[in-house]
């Protein structure tokens, strides 16, 4: 005879069933119309999903299924159109195996893609029956959390390799550097935008196994990966830290990977007090007929030849720095030329770094126009503190390109930038936010330049999203501690900055592709190089510098600014005047408002350009 219990709950179960199909939510992009992931959806009485990345939520619970239901729709760089309440969300009619879209607007400037490591990647998709772009959709080698990125392409083939790793089964996981290869796109490879399929390399258990279990106490994490290529054939090189709680470095050097082992072995320890060690993500450029391997962290300012000999020589490396070879920024010891702060290669020599820059700026050792690394917001003119990130070279904007986190933005270390320059050294000025997080962390973005299309005007990076460092004790369900792919169209208006104009022989003005290599030049002032943000092109002509087009008469524009009567400017930008010489031919041009001796400057602007906080000369590679 059944109990009472077993009545109650048969009655129960036949009330509210249980279930069957889930709906399946979309969440959608207004301007692309993809799907776009890491959006929350919230009920009205606190029930959170989080699209995959597919953009997809399977929603499925018990008692809500046939209902109308509310869900607040949130998501960082993105946000729902408000209702006439200003709630941002919409009500949906809740049924069995039934779909819905939502759309939002894109506030970032950068396009959030997919989710690369991790556990559940499409779990939502798989359950709904959705297209799925990858191989393991679910679980890959039982990864279910990565720490930072390096990468490279070796031997024909992307090598993956991560930071500390969490997997299902327990708390700890792989603290050795897990690895993984994947397909080039050129090479039968998913295009970068639909995802990556990885193929990790496993231990006896089917987890992503340790490569770099490197002898002494505690993790190993590695700084970049270096493809090098000798007698040997091409070897896979990688920078190395040994690391004890909390976050204590206590031991740097080299390994190189064994293809055989699927394993780093440990080549050499670099000495403790070194002024100089490989850090942050690499690239190759050749100065002078000599190929280097440069070191961006962030800023590319470390760099030793491309030769196996020297990667693993220490006194080799060399340092782009203002400091008298041999010192160190505590001595407060700055080269100068001519009463100027000089910048050069340097070996047995630190660089200055942002911390090191501000102190001996506040000593009174460093004038603040003469700080190399002076990024700031192109709108506000706010400094921009830049903590990891990369470089390269990009061919569409023929330009460097800097993706870089910042320290102490509106989110501990959640702000990702865009920045260009002429070299590899600078000048780092004008910057874009592309990537905004409310209360959370995306630290060490890395570009991936293999991937680039259209010439390179569209790029993509990844980075690691974690509530770690941030002060939000919520981590977001699989998301947390993975990486995230971000795609970048150079082309957006929003990405025009102002570049370099210098002054050329004969009082004319250009840019970095004016000058001759080897010149060595100090910027004028900045402007845009593009048409963008209504600016306008200025072109020079025989008396000078004008932005009537037919007193041109087809001659190229040499930059473009903006309109000197143009209404609540940026704060970054000054107005250009032009000085006339007694007896010059050709007109002078200055954002100093006052005329140097035997000169008269004209009572109104031609035009309003970038700022000039830069007085660092460089020289074109």
């Amino acid at each position: 005879m059944p109990t009472l219990s077993t009545l109650l709950l048969t009655l129960a179960l036949a009330a509210d069933p249980a279930p069957g199909k889930p709906f399946a939510i979309t969440v959608i992009d207004e301007q692309t119309g993809r799907g776009v992931p890491l959006v929350e959806l919230r009920t009205v009485n606190n029930l959170r999903f989080w699209t995959d990345s597919n953009g997809v939520v399977a929603f499925r619970e018990p008692g809500l299924m046939g209902q109308t239901v509310f869900f607040y729709v949130a998501g960082h760089g993105y946000e729902h159109a408000p209702d006439g309440f200003g709630f941002r969300g919409k009500a949906l009619d809740v049924v069995e195996g039934g779909a819905a879209r939502l759309t939002v607007k894109r506030l970032n400037v950068a396009e959030r893609l997919y989710r690369v490591t991790g556990g559940g990647v499409y779990a939502d998709s798989v359950l709904v029956g959705a297209k799925i772009p990858l191989r393991r959709p679910l679980l890959n080698a039982g990864v279910v959390g990565s720490d930072s990125v390096v990468s490279a392409v070796y031997r024909g083939k992307l090598f993956w390799f991560w930071g500390d790793t969490n997997r299902p089964a327990y708390p700890l996981g792989n603290f050795h550097v897990p690895g993984a290869t994947s397909l080039l796109p050129s090479a039968g490879g998913l295009d970068p935008e639909t995802g990556v399929d990885l193929d990790y390399f496993v231990d006896a258990k089917g987890f992503a196994k340790e490569t770099a279990r490197l002898p002494g106490e505690g993790p190993t994490w590695l700084q970049g990966l270096v493809v090098l290529k000798d007698g040997a054939g091409e070897r896979l090189f990688a920078p190395y830290d040994k690391v004890k709680p909390p976050l204590d470095v206590y031991e740097r050097g080299l390994a190189e990977f064994d293809g055989e082992k699927q394993e780093f072995r440990k080549v050499v320890a670099f000495a403790k007090d070194a002024p100089l060690t490989p850090q942050g993500h690499p690239f190759r450029h050749a100065v002078g007929g000599v190929d280097y391997v440069y070191f961006a962290h962030p800023y590319p300012l470390t760099r030793v030849r491309a030769d196996v000999a020297a990667l693993k020589d220490l006194s080799a490396y060399e340092g782009f720095t203002c400091l008298k070879e041999g010192t160190r920024p505590g001595d407060g010891q700055i080269e100068r030329v001519s009463g100027r702060a000089r910048y050069a290669w340097k070996k047995n020599t630190p660089v200055v770094g942002p911390a090191e820059q501000a102190g001996l700026i506040r000593a009174g050792k460093l004038k603040p126009d003469e700080a190399l690394l002076a990024l700031r917001d192109v709108e506000t003119g706010k400094p921009v503190l830049a903590h990891g990130g990369s470089v390269n070279w990009n061919d569409y904007r023929r330009r460097w390109v800097l993706i870089v986190v910042q320290s102490f933005g509106t989110s501990p270390l959640g702000e990702v930038w865009y920045a260009e320059a002429d070299t590899p050294l600078g000048p780092w000025v004008y910057a874009r936010k592309v990537v905004t997080h409310d209360r959370y962390s995306f630290y060490n973005p890395k570009q991936h330049p293999y991937f680039d299309k259209a010439g390179g005007r569209v790029i993509f990076f990844e980075g690691t999203y974690t509530n770690t460092f941030s002060g939000n004790p919520e981590a977001t369900p699989r998301y947390d501690y993975n990486q995230i792919l971000y795609k970048l169209d150079l082309a957006d208006p929003r990405l025009a900055l102002p570049v370099a104009v210098y002054p050329l022989p004969g009082g004319r003005l250009g840019t970095v592709h004016d000058l001759k290599p080897g010149t060595e030049r100090t910027p004028a002032f900045f402007a845009l190089d593009r048409a963008a943000n209504g600016a306008v092109p200025v072109y020079d002509y025989e008396e000078g510098l004008t932005l009537d087009k037919e007193k041109a008469a087809g001659t190229r524009p040499v930059f473009f600014a903006l309109p000197p009567d143009t209404k609540a400017p940026p704060a970054t930008t000054t107005p250009l005047y032009e000085f006339v010489r007694a007896g010059g031919k050709r007109r002078v041009y200055s954002t100093d408002r006052e005329a140097g001796e035997g000169s008269r400057r004209a009572d109104r602007p031609l035009a309003l350009v970038g700022s000039t906080p830069w007085n660092v000369a460089l020289v074109k590679e």
